[in-house]
């Protein structure tokens, strides 16, 4: 499978899916390395077999050895970040906020990419795991680093279309056996 394929097994009623997918992948304006370091980071958050076993091997393709362990890298160090700090902003106890995190982001500093890059997919993928200290956070970054909300907007609807898919796509596995 791939995108085209991707897109075949998108049953009849999220026609809508296919339609976005497309729509966020063929014709996004984000450059080559944002676009496909967003679609593997947000395929790995979207805990989706399907979705990442399809899209893995494409993003791989267009992406440099570099960006490719770099969206990965992103997609690991949020999904530890996501938890921990949404967590934190939850509790009604406001104390935890002032405690030491003592979790090790070394790769948030030197991930290997142009930081901007990794910011877009770390936002991304705090779309998917809705840590809004995380996406608050990354979009603060992006913004001061001169992006404008509409590729902000493209990396959560890149997220929102990428989660949908594998939600969809993992409940047909199940429902068809």
């Amino acid at each position: 499978m791939s995108l085209d394929s991707l897109k075949s097994a998108i049953p009849d009623y999220a026609k809508d899916l296919k339609l976005n997918l497309g729509s966020v992948i063929d014709n996004s304006d984000l450059p080559a390395q944002q676009l496909w370091g967003t679609v593997l980071a947000t395929a790995i958050a979207s805990r989706s077999p399907i979705v990442l076993r399809e899209l893995g091997p494409e993003a791989k393709a267009n992406l440099s050895p570099q960006a490719y362990t770099a969206a990965r890298s992103a997609a690991a160090v949020m999904a530890m970040n996501n938890v921990f700090y949404r967590t934190r902003h939850l509790l009604s106890d406001h104390e935890y906020g002032t405690l030491r995190a003592g979790l090790r982001m070394n790769v948030i500093g030197n991930p290997g990419v142009d930081k901007v890059d990794f910011e877009l997919w770390s936002f991304a993928v705090s779309a998917i795991n809705g840590c809004g200290v995380c996406l608050d956070s990354h979009e603060q970054v992006l913004r001061k680093a001169g992006v404008d909300r509409e590729v902000v907007q493209e990396a959560f609807k890149i997220a929102s279309v990428i989660q949908a898919l594998g939600v969809t796509l993992d409940a047909e596995a199940v429902l068809s056996e």
